[in-house]
């Protein structure tokens, strides 16, 4: 499903430079820099570039997400279904973050590292918010997270292990 919707994202954004491309494709959740990596090696870019650019847009979407996340999410629970989607996206969460909740901002580093679905900044940005950890600490650690991703992704994608 991942390839599909990149293939798709990637043919949308045709007419945008390959760096652009990556960027936006790092940005994306559920492909995050897992779709935008591999996609930098198949433009045929150097690791490090490769790395910078889906970092980069791996990153962005952190600080709306942390910021906004918690009122936007407190207005839309007005809404049966929106309070349907928050209590699975919630449940889920909590199924996945023990070790959030157990270590806290340290946790947040382990749970955005791992490279694997439903795991990564987007749903970091929700267990930080869920758990109430402070903005300073939850995006520095999404950050460390979100490069030793880059780093185990990388280090897949370039054979460089």
């Amino acid at each position: 499903m991942k390839e599909s919707i990149r293939d798709f994202l990637v043919e949308t954004l045709h007419f945008l430079p390959p760096e652009m491309i990556v960027i936006i494709i790092s940005a994306m959740p559920i492909l995050e820099l897992r779709g935008g990596i591999p996609l930098a090696s198949i433009y045929g870019f150097p690791f490090w570039e490769a790395f910078v650019l889906s970092v980069i847009g791996n990153v962005l979407p952190v600080i709306p997400l942390l910021i906004l996340f918690k009122p936007f999410s407190n207005w839309l629970l007005r809404f049966v279904w929106y309070r349907r989607f928050y209590n699975w996206l919630y449940n889920r969460t909590m199924r996945k973050s023990d070790k959030v909740e157990k270590y806290g901002a340290i946790g947040l580093i382990l749970f955005t590292a791992v490279p694997l679905p439903t795991t990564g900044a987007y749903s970091a940005c929700v267990a930080a918010a869920l758990f109430s950890i402070r903005f300073k600490y939850a995006f520095t650690a999404i950050v460390i997270g979100i490069v030793i991703a880059a780093f185990v992704v990388g280090g897949l994608t370039y054979s460089i292990f």
